[in-house]
């Protein structure tokens, strides 16, 4: 009897990834008896099984077609999945980049709205040094974290974003509304990197890049920060070491180098239209 719960769970888990198949998906899902040919089970034990995964939001039931899909729950998990494996995957890449590559503040983020929030950082033994900003929220329109965020969106998604924020604060350089930040946008997908010289705060340079999930899109942001002084010559090899741990990080959670669809369209439009 022992022996069946594990079997009957692996049946059970096996309905979920046939659902989550290109097949099923491409279908809109799959119903019972397509289900039951598939994995060679009985359909009323099928059945039985879906009506469970579904009344625990693992499956959703199309009402139309009767087909079966993969349910808002399994979406929940995955995400939190990827949050944590962010983290765990991020960790040592951050260490990496303080202790051998740059010797400088480094800043894992997310976008939360027209902000960034810092969900790790890696801090070096220096006596002068940048804010640890993890846990709060910074803007994103003149940080280097939130420009590499933002480095998929074209103007009318970044006017959307941004309406009603004000433009006034930070840096001296910090851009004073749309038109300016979607030009620095267009310079860091061309780059494959963002920097920032002065648009946060007086006397601080940063240069950030994107991390993408296994599907191309941008998760987080990789990102080094220090005073002007003491980075600024070392600024462009920094935003290039960035990027290239930006893309370990990337490959590790799944991503295979490519951007598809109209996000290479973007990122080859982007290089096209930004001077050299």
């Amino acid at each position: 009897m022992a022996d069946q719960h594990p079997s009957s769970l692996r049946r059970a888990l096996a309905l979920l990834d046939a659902l989550a198949s290109d097949d099923a998906i491409s279908h809109g899902g799959w119903g019972v008896n397509r289900l039951a040919a598939h994995e060679g089970r009985d359909q009323s034990q099928v059945s039985r099984t879906l009506r469970v995964f579904a009344d625990a939001g693992f499956v959703e039931r199309d009402a139309d077609t009767m087909a079966y899909r993969i349910g808002w729950h399994v979406f929940a998990l995955a995400a939190r999945a990827a949050d944590q494996r962010l983290i765990a995957a991020g960790a040592p890449i951050l260490r990496r980049l303080v202790e051998k590559d740059l010797g400088e503040r480094i800043h894992l983020s997310v976008l939360q709205g027209s902000e960034v929030l810092t969900v790790l950082t890696e801090s070096p033994p220096h006596a002068v040094q940048t804010v640890a900003w993890a846990g709060r929220l910074v803007p994103a329109h003149n940080t280097s974290s939130g420009r590499a965020l933002l480095i998929d969106l074209e103007r009318a998604e970044i006017q959307r974003l941004f309406d009603g924020v004000a433009f006034g604060d930070g840096g001296p350089n910090a851009p004073r509304d749309v038109d300016e930040l979607y030009e620095r946008i267009l310079t860091a997908r061309a780059d494959g990197y963002a920097v920032v010289d002065e648009e946060f705060e007086p006397g601080l340079v940063a240069a950030a890049a994107p991390v993408r999930d296994f599907r191309g899109g941008v998760i987080a942001a990789l990102n080094v920060s220090a005073p002007k002084f003491r980075l600024w010559t070392r600024l462009p090899l920094a935003g290039q070491a960035i990027k290239s741990a930006a893309d370990v990080l990337s490959a590790e959670l799944g991503w295979d180098g490519v951007i598809s669809g109209d996000l290479a369209t973007r990122t080859d439009a982007g290089r096209s239209g930004v001077p050299a």
